[in-house]
This record gives C-alpha cells, sequence and structure tokens, in this order.
C-alpha cells in the first residue's frame, strides 16, 4: 500500500487548505485513517482520525477548524483546514492500516502500518 499527501502550500493566517491522501495497493476499503503533524523541533502529533466505525476524531487545537473525511470507493482521506494559525505549520502525514480500531479516539501511531512521505502547509503572513 502506498499513500500520498497533496494539497500543501503557503497560505495566509485565517485562510483554509484541503489535504489529500490517495491510496494505491489497498484491497479493500476498511480501513483506518489518521493524519498526523510535525513540526521542526516538535514531537508528532496526531491531529484527526477516522476509525473502523467511521467515528472522527480531532486534537483539541484543530476542533471546530479541521474537518476529516474519506471516500471509499476512491480510497481517500481529505483533512479540510480552516482558519489557519502560524501554529498549524507543519509537515502533514497521512497514515492507514487495515486492522480494526474503534471507541472514538484518535489512533495511537503505532497501530499504522502505511504513511505517507508528507505535504508541508506553511502558515504565515
Amino acid at each position: 500500500v502506498q499513500l500520498v499527501e497533496s494539497g500543501g502550500a503557503l497560505v495566509q493566517p485565517g485562510g483554509s487548505l484541503r489535504l489529500s491522501c490517495v491510496a494505491s495497493g489497498m484491497t479493500d476499503a476498511s480501513y483506518v485513517w489518521g493524519w498526523f503533524r510535525q513540526a521542526p523541533g516538535r514531537q508528532r502529533e496526531e491531529v484527526a482520525a477516522i476509525d473502523s466505525d467511521g467515528h472522527e476524531s480531532y486534537v483539541d487545537s484543530v476542533k471546530g477548524r479541521f474537518i476529516m473525511s474519506r471516500m471509499r470507493a476512491k480510497k481517500t482521506v481529505y483533512l479540510e483546514m480552516n482558519n489557519l494559525k502560524p501554529e498549524d505549520s507543519a509537515m502533514y502525514y497521512c497514515a492507514a492500516d487495515q486492522r480494526y480500531y474503534a471507541g472514538g479516539y484518535l489512533i495511537p501511531a503505532d497501530h499504522y502500518k502505511y504513511w505517507g512521505q508528507g505535504t508541508q502547509v506553511t502558515i504565515s503572513s
């Protein structure tokens, strides 16, 4: 399975972006998905996830601003990011795994087997 992210860009504070992550090589669409980010000098953090039951979860810092969605038929997930702040600047990665995981919480990074290469998001005026 390969994951390819796109959509990262330089935008001004308050702006919006939509990141995409397309999977190839998946045998079916019943995967769990996550979006992570990592800024220089900071730990990687998961910002959003969709679990096996379809529940979305978000880290507190992005709740109300970010929306994660998926199109199963296209094996694609999106991260719509609104009201962007400078602290949202980071490399954003998507991750996926075929194993069942549910509970309505963010999914631990070590659950994910497949990772993309990342797309850069920079928020600056």
